[in-house]
């Protein structure tokens, strides 16, 4: 057990037979003479996707949940399905869309990620932070744009749109960050 002030942002907590994810937490001091503190969490259902605010007085206990997560490396696409292979025992898994979420996006073959399980069923993927992909498509670039220029729209070989500085064009390396799609940097 963990006592809720003790609780950080990703830690995976237990709740009603289901995995919930920390996505904030923040004590709160009431002002009231004798008064306990609190502490809210945001979390998210690692199976569901749903969104939970929670609020525990200071000193209570909850359970965290037995998540595993192994490496794994995306092989290829085969329809909707996805496979990729376990860098530890070698085995191959097939993984749909409604697994991997807004990750599809950011998968090329090769990539080295990591997959949590929860009872021994995949329920989500943690992406690398920073993925390096291909511009296959944008305008084309603008003559004297600083890296500080106005942003534009790009497709990269997965298919997404992202923004990227002006001065990029087709064909040119980029990195992005997994988390929010922003463009971090060309890659040279």
């Amino acid at each position: 057990m963990i006592n809720v002030t003790e609780l950080k942002r990703g830690d995976v907590l237990e709740i009603d037979s289901d995995p919930w994810q920390v996505v904030e937490v923040a004590s709160q001091t009431p002002s009231a003479r004798g008064a306990s503190l609190l502490v809210k969490a945001k979390l998210k259902n690692l199976r569901s996707g749903q969104s939970l605010a929670k609020t525990w007085r200071g000193g209570e206990m909850v359970a965290p949940a037995e998540v595993d997560e192994r490496p794994v490396q995306f092989l290829y696409r085969q329809g909707g399905e996805f496979v990729f292979m376990d860098l530890t025992s070698y085995d191959q898994v097939t993984l749909g869309e409604e697994i991997l979420g807004d990750a599809v996006g950011y998968l090329v073959e090769n990539l080295e990620l990591e997959i949590v399980l929860f009872q021994e069923r995949v329920i989500a993927v943690e992406l690398p932070p920073v993925v390096e992909l291909t511009v296959v498509e944008t305008a084309p670039a603008i003559k004297g744009s600083t890296a500080q220029a106005q942003l534009k729209r790009a497709t990269v070989e997965t298919g997404i749109e992202v923004l990227v500085p002006a001065y990029l064009e087709s064909g040119e390396r980029i990195r992005l960050d997994t988390r929010d799609g922003r463009f971090v940097a060309r890659v040279k």
